[in-house]
């Protein structure tokens, strides 16, 4: 099964964009090639680019409080284990701490790594990072590989807290949803929204064996899948047939 997944506001479009980011750097940075590790670094200027939004830190410590507010609101239920509330309350209670303690944007200090922003001020330009352009970075690529893994695991240990509080804070978004089988009927699926709930997130799985696509739009009021074929012209074109796939909202 292939999942896709659409958000329904620029906040949670952020914070999937910057999950991809750090879990394209836990791949990159461990293996031993140089060339790996220019695109770890690359990806390291990608994550600090998305992050320095100015609400971005704002809006992760705002989820991190409202979700421990909400869960505070379940002390004393006998269906709820307090054990495992004080055990996600205090997960909560760390990314938050860890991120407002750091001053300024989530990796700041690596703006004060002169030679790191001499490579991001050249990387941006195709073949930019060539020996004759910086060879200081040249060398750098041709020392032992489990150097390069340690300088790259202490850069990105700055950016490690904003890491582990966006994993906390989508997985709680993720676990509300219920999935649902549904069929769009001549590759055409539209659903209304319930009033009074709001969704940041729809997950949508599908069997790729038929080859269908789907195609996601929506907003807070109404959401609609139409399932595509790649054709022969590597185009999408609607795939006019009737296809089947799971759906889960997520509030």
């Amino acid at each position: 099964m292939i999942l896709y997944e659409y958000p329904f506001n620029e906040r949670i479009r952020t914070y999937l964009r910057l999950e991809q980011l750090f879990k394209r750097l836990a791949l990159l940075v461990p293996r031993e090639h140089a060339l790996d590790h220019h695109y770890a670094i690359q990806t390291l200027f990608e994550i600090m680019d998305v992050a320095s939004r100015a609400d971005m830190k704002s809006d992760v410590l705002k989820d991190l409080d409202r979700h421990k507010q909400t869960l505070n609101g379940y002390r004393g239920n006998p269906a709820i284990s307090e054990q495992a509330l004080d055990t996600v309350i205090g997960q909560l209670d760390h990314c938050f701490n860890q991120i407002a303690e750091n001053a300024g944007k989530p990796g700041h200090a690596l703006t004060e790594n002169d030679w790191l922003m001499a490579i991001r001020s050249r990387i941006g330009i195709p073949g930019g990072t060539c020996e004759f352009d910086l060879p200081a970075y040249f060398h750098w690529q041709h020392l032992p590989a489990a150097q390069r893994q340690a300088e790259l695991a202490a850069w990105a240990q700055s950016l490690a807290p904003l890491a582990e509080a966006l994993v906390l804070l989508l997985k709680m978004m993720r676990d509300t949803g219920t999935p649902q089988k549904v069929v769009a009927v001549g590759g055409q699926y539209q659903q209304n929204l319930p009033q009074g709930r709001s969704f940041q997130l729809l997950r949508l799985r599908i069997d790729p064996t038929p080859g269908l696509i789907p195609e996601i739009s929506g907003n807070r009021l109404m959401f609609s899948v139409r399932l595509m074929r790649l054709g022969e012209d590597h185009r999408l074109h609607p795939a006019g047939e009737d296809g089947s796939f799971e759906l889960t909202l997520c509030a």
